[in-house]
């Protein structure tokens, strides 16, 4: 693995793209429109995914021959058992919604990556996570993650059903929103707490960029103090970009 710091703190991480042949040990039904599918086997052996918006590749069979690939974030990995477990959001019509929504133990599937990971301190005064319910596993993997001592804020656009209680040892307020309109109209309300704070956005690529204009240039809040993320596009499919240079 190759190494660098940017002046935010964070480390950027590059690790060797292995694409992984593994099968189906688990499903567990998480709510309504989410299904936690955990998948086992020797090739996952030196998996390793450094940070809670890392994302591999999930790599399916597509028309002619091309592969559809979606990007997913690893919930959780257990190098003991070699077992990765992801999260699958079960709302729309897409290829790996379908996949997910009938996966059972024993089946086959191939995931590639992760191709690097973006590190942030835990050590931050405060750590603020907005989202939609496609950014729910990597705030529920770094809220796990988080000391005692941390402090954290989370608002969350998310469906009633949907709408989970985090495990973690942080000291955590939780707003919750329905709507993309209420979810920008909540972090404009926001007051963010004094002292050095980190804020992670994922989402719809709209909100998101619209999250990021008012955390920065509204609040003023450190441009090297956030990463915000479009984890899709109204409109287009397989959409994944970063909203912002963190360097």
């Amino acid at each position: 693995m190759n190494t660098s710091t940017t002046a935010s703190r964070v480390q950027r991480v590059r690790h060797e793209i292995k694409r992984r042949d593994v099968e189906v040990v688990r499903v567990d039904e998480l709510s309504p429109h989410f299904r936690s599918v955990t998948f086992g086997g020797e090739s996952l052996d030196g998996f390793i995914s450094a940070s809670f918006d890392d994302h591999v590749k999930f790599v399916l069979p597509g028309a002619h021959g091309a592969p559809i690939m979606r990007d997913y974030t690893p919930r959780r990995y257990d190098a003991a058992r070699r077992e990765l477990t992801i999260e699958f959001a079960l709302h729309g019509d897409g290829p790996a919604a379908n996949w997910a929504a009938l996966a059972a133990p024993g089946q086959r599937a191939t995931i590639a990556g992760p191709r690097g990971s973006f590190i942030i301190p835990l050590d931050y005064a405060w750590h603020l996570f907005v989202g939609d319910e496609t950014a729910l596993p990597a705030i529920a993997r770094r809220l796990e993650e988080l000391p005692a001592d941390a402090r954290a804020i989370v608002v969350g656009q998310v469906e009633e059903p949907d709408r989970r209680d985090f495990k973690t040892a942080a000291d955590v307020a939780v707003q919750w929103i329905a709507e993309p309109a209420q979810l920008i109209e909540a972090v404009r309300a926001l007051s963010l707490p004094d002292g050095e704070g980190y804020a992670w956005c994922a989402g719809e690529a709209r909100t998101m960029a619209t999250v990021r204009r008012i955390l920065v240039d509204d609040k003023g809040h450190d441009k090297h103090a956030i990463r915000a993320a479009a984890y899709w596009k109204q409109g287009a499919a397989a959409h994944h970009e970063n909203l912002e240079s963190d360097a």
